[in-house]
């Protein structure tokens, strides 16, 4: 069930994450991720139940895929956690996807920047002409009996400039689109932070995995022992058929334990493969075993202080405020009077000796007078957007805070489960072996034994799964503080 539960709050953090991206954006720009209510992200929660297989990871939409993969290589590659991480940093699907939103939302500040910069065009015209002074109520001139003139040649070529030099409503467009652009870009670094807890969750899953083939192989060869050992005691008239029976089914039990347990392995390693971009069937090993290790005592006053500061999510909504804050100046801005220039300079004339220069220069000011309520209608579109956008950022600073504690508490509690379930399996290998002299001695049979080993079964995978919840709630707190990906290492007990 734990396990579960840690997978569910990733996939919580993955929802937040894109939809965190959409609650404010320039009018005509693409937002950085699907449209939706924001929704609230779920720490790693610690359970007691016993673990259960995890969901699919394709739950966690495109952050479960490499954008990237690379060549399959015949040699066995060593992956530590930072080398996976740093492999899914560059080739996770999530991440790149988040950060192609930064060419877009810079090709929306170039395109409201257009407006206020000076548009100029050139243009070259020869033409041979024949008209009717006639249709255009010219009287004819003295000496002409027929009203059309012509043919004759104009050559026309002139630079037009246009700018528009006060527009109070394209400025603040302007500014909305720049700091729209740093709204992405901290989301960008947000989607990494989720990248480095995703990766770091399937390795450690992956460890996880590991160690319990590992321990069904030791049980497995355990209960292979007490079949022979059973089967020597029968021959030698000391044990009964039922208790080699007995050991029998055991160490066929194990047996499938173990093939269960390769098949999940075998399963996790390509899942890790895929999320950070390595063919699933390249061969590599895992070069970290992340042991337990108690995490430094934190000042949480000052830690929060610091998650204000630095996490990525929190700032993208701050500047989604700002976005809308200049917004609601941008609709206020269609009512003011815009002021441009336009001219033009170039040679008119028949031929090219007879070119002349000339020139036209006009500027003018348009004042807003009645649109229709649509001004009025816009400012109260981006008020209300405003609003919600405030609103927003007050839920998140509580919720910030409310995700540290919550990740410390997890800490706290995985510390004193895996502090537990050390002692569990210290206890049932001393009665496994206690059991065993029994019954080499003939004073009891093989259930004592088999129920020995099923209880250093349980107390080894409650010792595996407390350790990967541990480690998992450090990696959750990391990304509470928003400084996952710089301080991974340190929080899993590394330097």
């Amino acid at each position: 069930m734990r396990t579960y539960v840690v997978l569910f709050s990733l996939v919580c953090l993955l929802a937040d994450n894109s939809l965190s991206q959409t609650s404010q954006q320039v009018p005509g720009t693409a937002a950085p991720g699907n449209s939706s209510d924001q929704q609230t992200p779920q720490t790693a929660t610690i359970t007691s139940a016993p673990a259960t297989p995890q969901p699919s990871s394709q739950s966690l939409g495109v952050f479960s895929g490499g954008g990237r993969v690379d060549k399959l290589v015949p040699q066995v590659l060593d992956i530590s956690i930072i080398d996976a991480i740093d492999r899914g940093i560059r080739h996770n699907l999530g991440l790149l996807l988040s950060q192609e939103q930064t060419q877009t939302a810079r090709a929306a500040y170039r395109r409201a920047l257009s407006s206020l910069l000076p548009n100029i065009s050139g243009r070259v015209n020869d033409s041979v002409q024949q008209i009717n002074l006639a249709a255009f109520g010219i009287p004819l001139p003295a000496g002409l009996s027929s009203p059309v003139v012509g043919p004759f040649n104009v050559f026309d070529a002139r630079a037009a400039l246009t700018e528009t030099f006060l527009d109070f409503n394209a400025l603040n467009r302007v500014r909305q689109s720049a700091e729209n652009e740093k709204t992405v870009r901290f989301t960008v670094q947000d989607a990494r932070e989720l990248v480095v807890l995703v990766v770091g969750n399937e390795y450690l899953l992956t460890i996880a995995s590991a160690a319990r083939l590992d321990t069904a192989k030791a049980q497995f060869n355990t209960a292979e022992t007490i079949f022979r050992q059973t089967q020597d005691l029968k021959n030698a008239g000391v044990a009964a058929g039922i208790d080699v029976l007995r050991a029998q089914v055991q160490m066929q039990t194990q047996q499938q334990r173990v093939l269960a347990a390769d098949q999940q392995y075998q399963q996790q390693r390509m899942v890790l493969a895929r999320v950070i971009g390595l063919p699933v069937a390249q061969q590599y090993r895992l070069t970290d075993t992340v042991p337990y290790a108690p995490l430094p005592e934190l000042n949480l006053k000052e830690e929060l202080e610091h998650a204000y500061t630095q996490r990525p999510e929190y700032l993208a909504a701050e500047s989604r405020t700002r976005v809308a804050e200049l917004g609601v100046k941008a609709a206020k801005g269609e009512a003011l009077p815009t002021a441009s220039v336009n001219g033009d300079w170039g040679y008119l004339g028949q031929s090219f000796p007879t070119l002349e220069n000339t020139y036209t220069l006009a500027a003018g000011v348009r004042i807003p007078i009645f649109q229709g309520g649509k001004v009025r209608a816009d400012v109260a579109q981006a008020e209300s957007d405003l609003h919600s956008a405030q609103l927003q950022l007050e839920d998140l600073h509580n919720r910030v805070e409310q995700e540290v504690r919550s990740a410390l508490l997890d800490v706290k509690t995985s510390d004193q489960q895996v502090a537990v379930a050390r002692q569990s399996i210290n206890l049932s290998n001393e009665q496994l072996k206690q059991s065993q002299d029994r019954f080499q001695a003939g004073v009891s049979g093989t259930l004592e034994v088999v129920q020995a080993q099923e209880a250093v079964a349980t107390s080894n995978e409650q010792y595996i799964q407390s350790l990967y919840v541990n480690n998992v709630a450090k990696l959750t707190l990391a990304r509470a503080l928003g400084v996952a990906e710089k301080q991974v290492k340190a929080f899993l007990g590394g330097k």
